[in-house]
């Protein structure tokens, strides 16, 4: 493997999986550093709330690009693949495996097939998305794009400002949806490896999903979010607009009660892990596995990085 497409071992699947026991398994087994791959867990004021690897279990190997974004910033893809590359040819340098692990397709699409090579919107454009945004607000921009771009429109949420208009100053500047360009405008790879994938139902998941909601509570992830109000009190910053933090800011706002907070927190983590499922489905690099069976998948990942090398 070249220094320019290096070697790495993908873990993805649904959100609440069980992808972290899994990667620590692997990572002891074949000699593997974990790097984040999921675009929440890059919030340094949400540990909690978007499941982040605990400290104990980031003592069993090292651990990058989690929690190093403060609320009020962004990070897209192509920056985070960026910051994912530099890591991963360190971790590479040093005689290791790279493990990318996280649930966000975006980001192992810009590690396996390339950054989309999208246009330079203008600035005129991209200025006048903002006003718009700012007089009507982001639920209204995304109705707009869902009637334009229902594939990319389905994947965000309807109060997700950054992607929204990131999606509608392309359509705009180019003339064709943001999902187009994804799929038709892929550059060439930053990585190679295996795309292991938790093969997982959404009706097994849903239990789960709550029960993780209701540890997250009883480990407080409302103290969590009031320390993060208290660094940054806008609920329209990019940390705060995601799953369990905007509930999470709602309930701290007086906006809704405990149980409705709840409830909104489950729906929303449902939906979430349906539109991941589905995603992954649709890739033809997906590798499923079975998360109940780690030997099995240690042993099909030792052999997936030998064939690599």
């Amino acid at each position: 493997m070249t220094a320019e497409c290096p070697a790495v071992l993908c873990l993805a699947g649904p959100t609440g999986a069980g992808k972290t026991a899994l990667a620590l398994r692997l990572a002891q087994e074949l000699g593997c550093e974990v790097v984040n791959a999921d675009s929440r867990q890059v919030y340094r004021d949400f540990p909690l709330v978007t499941a982040q690897p605990s400290p104990e279990e980031r003592a069993v190997c090292p651990h990058h690009l989690y929690g190093f974004l403060r609320t009020e910033e962004t990070v897209d893809a192509a920056a985070w693949a960026r910051l994912a590359l530099a890591q991963i040819q360190d971790i590479r340098a040093r005689g290791l495996t790279p493990l990318l692990v996280g649930g966000t397709g975006f980001y192992f699409q810009t590690l396996l097939r390339g950054i989309a090579s999208i246009p330079q919107v203008p600035a005129s454009i991209h200025d006048a998305v903002l006003a718009r945004m700012e007089a009507t607000g982001p639920e209204a921009l995304h109705r707009e794009l869902a009637k334009a771009d229902p594939a990319y429109a389905a994947r965000i949420h309807p109060r997700d400002r950054q992607r929204t208009a990131r999606a509608l100053e392309v359509l705009e500047a180019t003339g064709r949806p943001f999902s187009w360009w994804h799929a038709n405008a892929e550059g060439a790879p930053l990585c190679r490896g295996p795309l292991l994938v938790a093969q997982t139902a959404l009706g097994e998941l849903e239990p789960r999903l709550m029960a993780r909601i209701e540890a997250m509570l009883a480990a407080g992830a409302l103290e969590e979010g009031k320390a993060a109000m208290a660094a940054c009190s806008d609920g329209q910053a990019p940390g705060w607009t995601g799953i369990g933090c905007r509930e999470i800011y709602g309930f701290l706002t007086g906006r809704m009660g405990l149980a409705e907070m709840k409830a909104a927190w489950f729906r929303a983590t449902r939906q979430y892990a349906k539109r991941q499922i589905t995603w992954f489905r649709g890739r033809s690099e997906s590798v499923w596995i079975d998360l109940a069976r780690p030997d099995e998948t240690a042993a099909l990942a030792r052999r997936l990085l030998e064939a690599l090398s």
